[in-house]
Formats: C-alpha cells, sequence, structure tokens
C-alpha cells in the first residue's frame, strides 16, 4: 500500500510527453525570431512564453522549456510536460484560445502597443502530427504528446534563462515579490558569424545559402543508410548520438527518406541561418559522399565513385 501511494503521489513524474509550439506574429514589424536573438530581448521574449505556459497548465512546473529554434518568421517552442493533468490544461486553453490572448497581451506590453494587440499565429505539433487538426479529440492529443517522449535535455541557454527568471521574479528576502529593477540578459557569448557568402569546393567558388527545401528532398533521396553519419558529421548540438538514436526508432516505419529528411529538417530548425549548404556540403565530403555533394551542387559526379556507393548499399 505504501508504495501504491508514493507512485500516486509521484504521478506526475510518472507521465511525461513533448510537442512543439509554433508562435508567428502577423504584424509585418514585429518578427519573433529577431526580437528573441536581441540580447536586450531575450529574456523579456522568454519571460513571455515561460508565464503564458504557466497560466496554462497552473504552474510553473507542469510544463518545461527545452529549446526555442528561431526558423524565420516563427518561434518554435520544444516543450516538456511533467504530468497529464497540466497537458491536459494546457490543451483546453490553447483550445479556448486563451494561450494566443495571453502572449498577444504580453507582447503588446512589452512593444509598447498598449492600445494595440500584436496578432498571433499559433500552431501545435507533434512530429508530423498537427493537433491543432485534433483539438477536440482530446485524449488522442494526450496520447500523441505521451509518445513523443522529450529527445533532448534542457538547452544550455534555457538554462541560463531559467536562472535569470528566477533572479528577477523571486525577493531573496523571501518575500516572493518581483523586483524592480529593470530585467537584465543572462551572459551569453558573442553570436556565432554570418555565413560566408561563398565557399570552395572542388576548386570551384559556390555561392552559399540557407538550405531549402529541395535540398532536404534531393539530400533525403539520395543519402540513404549513410544519413546518421552525415548527421554525426554537421556537428550539431540538436544531433547528437541520442537524438540520432531517436529519429531513427520515430520514423523507423517510414523509412529511409523520411529518416534522412527529419534528421536535416531538424538540422535547419536548430541552427537557423547557420544551417547552410556549405556545412551539409562539408559534411557530406567527410562522410564520403562527394557524389551526393556534387549533385547538390549540379557539379558533374564521378559517375565510377557513385556507382560503387550505390553497390555498398
Amino acid at each position: 500500500m505504501a508504495d501504491d501511494s508514493r507512485k500516486m503521489a509521484d504521478g506526475l513524474q510518472e507521465w511525461s510527453g513533448s510537442a512543439y509550439l509554433f508562435v508567428e506574429s502577423s504584424m509585418e514589424k514585429v518578427i519573433l525570431p529577431n526580437l528573441y536573438q536581441d540580447p536586450r530581448q531575450k529574456l523579456a521574449i522568454f519571460r513571455v512564453l515561460k508565464l503564458a505556459l504557466a497560466g496554462c497548465t497552473g504552474s510553473q512546473d507542469g510544463v518545461q522549456i527545452l529549446k526555442i529554434h528561431c526558423s524565420n518568421p516563427q518561434l518554435i517552442v520544444q516543450m516538456k510536460f511533467c504530468g497529464q493533468e497540466p497537458c491536459t490544461r494546457f490543451l483546453r486553453t490553447y483550445r479556448e484560445g486563451a494561450l494566443r490572448a495571453a502572449l498577444q497581451e504580453s507582447l503588446a506590453a512589452l512593444l509598447g502597443h498598449a492600445q494595440h494587440m500584436v496578432p498571433l499565429h499559433l500552431e501545435l505539433r507533434v512530429g508530423s502530427e498537427r493537433l491543432d487538426l485534433m483539438l477536440q479529440e482530446e485524449e488522442r492529443c494526450l496520447r500523441c504528446i505521451q509518445q513523443a517522449k522529450p529527445d533532448r535535455l534542457r538547452d544550455e541557454e534555457i538554462g541560463e534563462l531559467e536562472d535569470a527568471f528566477r533572479s528577477l521574479t523571486c525577493d531573496p528576502g523571501g518575500g516572493g515579490a518581483p523586483k524592480a529593477s529593470a530585467p537584465k540578459a543572462p551572459a551569453h557569448s558573442p553570436p556565432p558569424p554570418a555565413p560566408a557568402q561563398t565557399f570552395v569546393f572542388q576548386g570551384q567558388q559556390i555561392a552559399n545559402r540557407p538550405l531549402g527545401l529541395e535540398d532536404r528532398q534531393k539530400f533525403a533521396r539520395s543519402v540513404g543508410r549513410k544519413w546518421r553519419t552525415v548527421g554525426r558529421a554537421l556537428n550539431c548540438r540538436a544531433l547528437r548520438e541520442h537524438d540520432l538514436d531517436s529519429l531513427a526508432y520515430e520514423y523507423d516505419r517510414d523509412g529511409l527518406y523520411e529518416q534522412a529528411f527529419q534528421m536535416l529538417h531538424r538540422f535547419v530548425l536548430a541552427e537557423g541561418r547557420r544551417a547552410t549548404l556549405q556545412r551539409l556540403v562539408e559534411a557530406l565530403d567527410k562522410s564520403s559522399l562527394t557524389s551526393l555533394a556534387e549533385d547538390l551542387l549540379g557539379l558533374p559526379a564521378h559517375r565510377e565513385y557513385q556507382e560503387q556507393e550505390e553497390k555498398q548499399d
């Protein structure tokens, strides 16, 4: 009986799940990824998201932010739900539009648009499932979220923001009242340099650019079983070994094409403007897939090498 009581008391710890919240401003002058990437606004934007999510689940412990991806014009918030009850509350308030209203009101106050709302478009996804299309089927949504176990620990940057958030909202003397001092952004390393405009491959000068949908499709059609090798060579924090294992498991039934496509899609979500053609080409070259790199770039392929690769696969 004691064991059963302990399990019931720890019920919030036993049920967990994951989902992605896509947030996009419909106001032309308000680009959320740009605001979040601005060191002066980062903590304030995080605070808006944190408080709105806490309000929807009933507590700050009901949902955790694991990572915030910048994919212009959207902010993509990876969430972990800690307990079925908070997740159920979230789904209901999301369905009723309360989350969107809270975010719109907070952003308007933050940006000085008190007389005008900041219109937002929200989307809730789990893998390839768009939960907005099934919000009336609450049990189905809960199953989707629970089956999508969190595939990562909290991002280091999110950890810094959480610490800064707690220091702003809690009085060290124990009163719990908000501090009067203005928010200060946590210390961060300098932003990464902008991608080079060109790079050299096979002795040719190539125009660098962000990866697009066509690149992901072409890569997925041709890379075969070596998609994991390329994923490691991309040197991306969102593509560690356990992340690749998770992708392989989640999309096992969909086949190699979908596994490869989703791997590169995750790379783009995690790296944003740094997910460039140059990085993919260099990763392919390191993975002994030079012919695929040439194909992506539209260069003459080494047919003999390509045939040899196809035989090995």
